[in-house]
């Protein structure tokens, strides 16, 4: 019974925190927080590639690459073969003035990148973003246009959350039906990572006595991170979103880590961040030297669990793009230079994804172990000191 109300509560907590993420990210967009997002190369209605000042038609741009699969976008790029480029096109969805805008992302494919009154900038500092034509024209001058589009990475984000809610409905219901029986199914793949974030993270950090409450939010972390690092592997639809690259979602998960600490702290964790012990008087008065760089901790580490999750994954993805990257790089110089180095860039393209693979375990597992401790250092009794 006890697995069954952690399941139960792992979906609750789950459903909470998508609404929180997709809410977020989505209004990223508005507060200029979010990373910029790439146009394909034939949004134009022709179908050619837009052009940029000082760039070189056609030339291969390792960087410009490299940007466009790891930032966010309003559409989902499939397959480009030949001169046919094959997206998704996903909702945009605005606030300006009062009104709601829905349309397709698709609609802004023409020569001016422009669809009732907004546009997508195509190039420069605010590429990806969209404005409002007449802002500098008009009454309208000044107002913010807020962005809550389903773009790739939110679609990603409630694929992932759908598919983990369906996967874990599936085993609940399974404890239910097969009660003091052997696991089964996805129940058999499942239960050691659960066990594993409970015995491994969860009592060891936080205690046996206060684990459990904070279960369903270790569990659905640990989940939340750890699939989504997973698709991020898959190189085709509806996989590669670099969901755990994106700093907006690091940000709502180190967030939440961070209420969560600062709510359930009990008087000991405040009272030892204002007079630590075993630190000599003259650091705490006259001038609170300690009390100060204790509640800066306090901030810096949700900072530290949103850097380190973004970079680690960030980087990992442009590393597997910039193997990719040298093999035009060279075949531009040589068609046989680009050949020979196709096959160091191969095998060094399989060896980062199985490596990845790792990673995508181990960032779950320290983002959930890392909160387990803060939970943990909350709500010590005195007599752990």
């Amino acid at each position: 019974m006890t697995a069954i109300r952690s399941y139960l509560a792992f979906l609750r907590c789950s459903l909470i925190s998508v609404l929180f993420i997709v809410a977020f990210v989505s209004s990223m967009h508005a507060t200029g927080l979010d990373q910029p997002v790439a146009v394909p190369a034939s949004d134009s209605a022709a179908g050619q590639p837009v052009k940029a000042e000082g760039k070189d038609e056609g030339k291969f741009n390792a960087g410009e690459m490299i940007m466009e699969h790891v930032v966010d976008n309003h559409e989902w790029h499939v397959a480009e073969i030949g001169s046919l480029n094959i997206t998704v096109p996903l909702p945009v969805i605005l606030f300006y003035n009062g009104s709601l805008y829905v349309f397709s992302s698709a609609r802004f494919h023409n020569e001016t990148h422009s669809y009732q009154g907004f546009i997508l900038e195509p190039e420069g500092p605010h590429k990806g973003k969209i404005r409002r034509l007449d802002d500098n024209h008009s009454a309208g001058a000044g107002l913010t246009v807020y962005d809550f589009s389903i773009t790739k990475v939110v679609f990603a984000i409630l694929l992932s959350c759908l598919l983990l809610i369906l996967i874990f409905v599936s085993v609940a219901n399974a404890y239910k039906r097969n009660v003091n029986k052997a696991p089964s199914g996805l129940q058999s793949v499942l239960e050691p990572l659960i066990i594993f974030v409970r015995d491994d993270i969860a009592k060891s950090s936080i205690g046996e006595k206060k684990y459990e409450k904070f279960m369903p939010f270790l569990l659905t972390i640990f989940f939340f991170i750890f699939f989504n690092n997973l698709f991020g592997l898959i190189p085709f639809f509806p996989g590669g979103a670099n969901v755990t690259g994106n700093i907006a979602v690091t940000l709502v998960m180190a967030i939440f880590t961070f209420i969560l600490t600062t709510i359930n702290g009990n008087k000991h964790y405040w009272i030892d961040i204002i007079n630590t012990p075993g630190v000599p008087w003259w650091l705490k008065f006259p001038v609170p030297l300690m009390p100060i760089v204790e509640i800066i901790g306090i901030i810096t580490k949700p900072f530290v669990l949103m850097i380190r999750l973004f970079a680690n994954i960030t980087a990992g993805h442009i590393i597997v793009l910039g193997f990719v990257s040298l093999i035009f790089i060279f075949g531009a110089i040589s068609a046989v230079l680009g050949l020979g180095v196709s096959v160091v860039s191969v095998a060094f393209m399989i060896f980062m994804n199985l490596l990845e693979l790792l990673v995508a375990f181990i960032q779950a597992y320290v983002f959930t172990l890392l909160s387990a401790l803060y939970f943990g250092l909350a709500t010590i009794e005195p007599e752990h000191h």
